[in-house]
């Protein structure tokens, strides 16, 4: 419903000169959608041709009509300083304001929008990657440091006006947006002009809506919560969009038009509200940038300004990438090893082959012995790891790549799938994947939560993308069930935990009925049997495995 206190605003990603034509689209805009209340651009907002040069001169005299409140962020190219009036914010032409370098504007009705100009720049002291090449970093230069983004922190955390951001303007993207998420085409090649300071600047002000440009392509990420799930006290969710040049060849989105109320004006439960397709924060703590930027964290002191949701290893983007072998540094990567016998390291004595019916690069498919019924299977890494929570990436890719084959194969079999881990009482990852008859495919989710409910077993649904590794330390004990649905729920083990809950969950009355068979032990086969099943799941199997593609 539509609020007195709602302002429509519309964002504009790189203008580069474009004046003429912009102020004319948005003049439509503004008949046919509006009124709106302003226009703020990202990216570069001029350009160097000298048509470019010619409609500014128009927009000086007035010749070209701004008919909105125009507010641009800094240049990136050391060219366009000259635009900016040696460099203090202001109002450079009727209706178009520079905002400065940095800062926190308040607009009406108490919309707060925190701005950083410029690219990241580089220096021998701090360097903190990213941006275009360039000298300083310091105050006087056209791009920021990180001791930059710190005295924007500063500034917003001691104003008495600021309770919280709605809009972060950046010129540059920040570093790792894409995690946790998909990636439109082209978004991997342009990674390394990204900006880690900005990363830091958006995780410690999480503002409700972040803009930046100057890639040429447009990105509307899946809102990201501000908070750790199942650990802190819910918080609003932050939207980031990128936005593409304008009247980019590619018919790139390049403008945004939306409407916000004030974070001041909106009650908690509003404000918290977490919307269906919400995923974890994709930004780490970097201790670096805290470093560079002049501050310092003391052992047991919490962070000043940023809040921690960094993973031991922070983020792969920015790690050294490892020399393969042959080439100078390789050294043989040391191998996870089981401390005892273990019936699960493909490849060892324990192991029984004859059950083995799917290999890859770095998991395998096995016929769970003792199964509940006969394609019951289990996803296994080659190596020995524990749990999900200390797997690899690449064991994990290859993790989902089965369970992607397992639910094409039975959904050929009118069947649904779930799968479960218990990591408590074992030593080698195990994922049980069991297939119910999909006349329940409607009911699955209350079968599992009743039955979890009748035995006292607290299962805490997760949201769609958060993934286990995000909520879970390594080593911490838990039972996880994730369905073909994308539900999926985790209880934390802290106590006493029944061994065989997940077969007694898919062998309940709901599901498959058949409790008698709860316990593997008292559906013992011969090895014969088992190698007979085996080779019948291989081979109706085969034209989903993955592998064979």
């Amino acid at each position: 419903m539509a609020s007195d206190r709602d302002i429509k605003i519309i964002v504009c990603g790189d203008v580069k000169g474009q004046f003429k034509s912009l102020f004319n689209r948005v003049t439509s805009i503004n008949k046919k959608n509006g009124p709106f209340e302003m226009l703020l651009c990202v990216g570069e907002f001029f350009a160097a041709s000298e048509s470019a040069k010619t409609e500014w001169e128009d927009c000086v005299r007035g010749n070209i009509n701004v008919p909105l409140s125009t507010f641009i962020l800094g240049a990136n190219e050391t060219e366009y300083g000259r635009y900016y009036s040696s460099g203090k914010e202001g109002e450079l032409c009727r209706n178009i304001t520079y905002l400065g370098k940095k800062g926190l504007f308040s607009a009406g009705s108490g919309l707060k929008i925190a701005y950083l100009s410029g690219q990241e720049q580089h220096n021998e002291i701090g360097s903190t990657g990213g941006g275009s090449a360039g000298t300083g970093g310091d105050s006087q230069g056209l791009g920021f440091a990180a001791k930059d983004v710190t005295n924007l922190l500063d500034t917003i955390t001691q104003s008495t006006v600021s309770n919280g951001v709605d809009i972060l303007l950046t010129s540059q993207w920040p570093s790792g947006v894409s995690n946790y998420t998909k990636s439109p085409v082209g978004l991997e090649e342009s990674n390394k002009l990204d900006s880690r300071a900005i990363a830091q600047l958006a995780l410690a002000l999480k503002p409700r809506y972040h803009f930046a440009g100057s890639k040429g392509i447009y990105f509307e990420r899946h809102p990201y919560r501000n908070h750790k799930i199942l650990a802190e006290t819910a918080q609003h969710v932050t939207r980031f969009i990128g936005l593409a040049d304008y009247g980019n060849s590619s018919k790139y989105k390049a403008m945004y038009a939306f409407t916000v109320t004030p974070m001041v004006h909106i009650c908690a439960a509003d404000l918290y509200k977490q919307p269906e397709d919400v995923t974890e924060c994709p930004y780490h703590l970097d201790n670096n940038i805290l470093e560079a930027g002049g501050k310092t964290k003391k052992s047991g002191e919490a962070v000043q300004f940023f809040y921690d949701t960094s993973e031991r290893g922070g983020d792969a983007r920015h790690r050294k990438k490892r020399p393969v072998e042959g080439e100078a540094g390789w050294v043989a990567k040391k191998r996870p090893q089981a401390t005892g016998p273990c019936w699960f390291c493909l490849g060892g004595k324990e192991v029984e082959n004859h059950l083995v019916v799917s290999v890859g690069e770095t998991t395998y498919l096995a016929l769970a012995k003792g199964g509940l019924v006969s394609d019951h299977v289990m996803i296994l890494p080659i190596e020995h790891h524990q749990s999900i929570t200390q797997c690899p990436e690449e064991v994990l890719e290859e993790i989902n790549k089965y369970k992607l084959s397992l639910v094409k194969y039975f959904k050929a079999k009118d069947q649904g799938v779930l799968f479960f881990e218990r990591n408590y009482k074992t030593q080698h990852l195990q994922i049980q994947a069991v297939p119910y008859p999909m006349s329940k495919h409607s009911s699955v989710k209350d079968a599992i939560t009743n039955y979890a409910d009748s035995k006292d077993i607290q299962l805490d649904e997760l949201p769609k993308y958060t993934s286990l590794k995000q909520v879970v330390q390594p080593g911490a004990p838990y039972f996880y069930l994730e369905l073909d649905t994308e539900d999926k729920f985790l209880h934390r083990i802290r106590k006493a935990f029944p061994l065989q809950f997940g077969r007694e969950v898919a062998a309940s009355p709901s599901l498959l009925n058949m409790e008698e068979r709860a316990d593997w032990k008292a559906c013992a086969q011969s090895k014969q049997k088992e190698t007979d099943l085996s080779l019948l799941f291989k081979k109706a199997f085969q034209p989903f495995d993955f592998n064979y593609s």
